[in-house]
């Protein structure tokens, strides 16, 4: 990463992803940075929510649940 905002990074971030000095450096951000930390906070979630799809629904798609 090299400075500038985190947002593409969000996904991996919150799905434990990203490689360990990446991932500091986003925590880093996030702690100085309001639009990213927010944009954050609407992502963070992501990983519990997709916990409670099984793999079945994950492959059935919108448009067939």
């Amino acid at each position: 990463m090299t400075g500038g905002h985190v947002e593409l990074l969000l996904g991996a971030y919150v799905l434990d992803a990203l490689p360990a000095g990446e991932d500091a450096e986003v925590a880093s951000h996030l702690g100085q940075c309001d639009l990213c930390r927010t944009a954050y906070l609407e992502v963070a979630d992501a990983a519990t929510l997709l916990a409670l799809f099984s793999a079945d629904d994950l492959a059935a798609g919108p448009e067939d649940v």
